[in-house]
This record gives C-alpha cells, structure tokens and sequence, in this order.
C-alpha cells in the first residue's frame, strides 16, 4: 500500500477513455490530467440519500458536502472494481451489494480548475449499519432527496458531484 494518497497511481486517459499512461496521483492532480473516478450514489432501506461532508484533508475539495462516495478509479483497475472498493471504504462497511452502473460522462473543472476526468455513476442499496471512514467521511446522514435538493443552494458541494446529481436527475427525466 502506498504511504500517500498523492503516490497512488492513476491510469491517465484520453478523450475517449483509453489508457495513455500511467502516474501518480499528486502529479495527476498537479498537471490537470485526464483519468477516472466512480461515484456511487447509496440509498438506505428507506430510499434516502447517503450525504456527506469531506474531511479537510482530501486532495480534492476538502471539506466540502457530496451526495455521491467514490473516488479516482486506480491504476489497472475496472470502474466496477472502484465503484465496490471505494463505497466499502467509505461507508465502512463489507458485503455491499455490486453497484450498478447508470451513466458515464467526461467531467471538465474548466479554466483554472483541476482538470478533467471520465465519470461513471453508479446505484446501490445499502442496507448495513454505516461507520464512515474518518479519514474520507467529517459528517454524514441519509437525506430524502427533499432534503437533499434544499440544501442544495445551502451548502457548498463538490463541483463534479453536481454535475454528475444533475445528469442523473435527467437520465431519469
């Protein structure tokens, strides 16, 4: 395992999803380049949203609210493979059922931004007793989307996971 966040190494690809290469995550990060990252939206036996808030100290939009767990997909890895590990880990649960894939699409932070990334979103049903991971997870609880769509204009969200909220709420017209 590495020491880091920033030494994980990340798959960098084009514009049509392929593997160009392959570099840590800190200069992935640092150089803007393309890779991949999973978001899984969960839903408890209730039908509410799992809504968390990132610690301060993720590389990427510390502290701000998301409705989606997930994370960049790693080297060599499948976004089905990512989607599994990083909803596990953040939820701090084991035996979830798979994700199921919704949507893909190619994110872009715009000028100035962090760079771009290919998205896909995943669903799943969680019906376990959460502990999020502290490392990844400062506050968390399980909004009815509602709730969720009102603290939409209340709270600072991640930008990716808007983008991605928006699409999904489309898919399903």
């Amino acid at each position: 395992m590495n020491a880091s966040p920033a030494e994980e190494l990340l798959d960098v690809v084009d514009e049509r999803d392929e593997v160009i290469g392959t570099l840590p995550r800190g200069e992935v990060y640092a150089r803007g380049l393309r890779h991949r990252c999973a978001f899984v939206l969960v839903r408890d036996a209730s039908d509410r949203v799992f809504v968390h808030r990132r610690t301060a100290s993720k590389l990427l939009f510390p502290s701000l609210y998301d409705m989606f767990v997930g994370g960049v997909v790693g080297a060599g890895e499948s976004y089905d493979a990512a989607a599994l590990r990083e909803a596990e880990e953040e939820l701090g649960v084991r035996g979830l059922p798979r994700p199921v894939p919704v949507l893909s699409f190619l994110y872009d932070d715009g000028p100035g931004g962090r760079g771009s990334w290919w998205s896909r979103v995943y669903e799943v049903r969680c019906d376990l007793p959460v502990s999020p991971q502290v490392e990844e997870v400062a506050w968390h609880a399980f909004l009815t989307e509602e709730e969720l769509e009102r603290r939409l204009g209340e709270w600072t969200w991640v930008p990716d996971g808007l983008v991605a909220w928006e699409r999904l709420r489309s898919a399903r017209g």
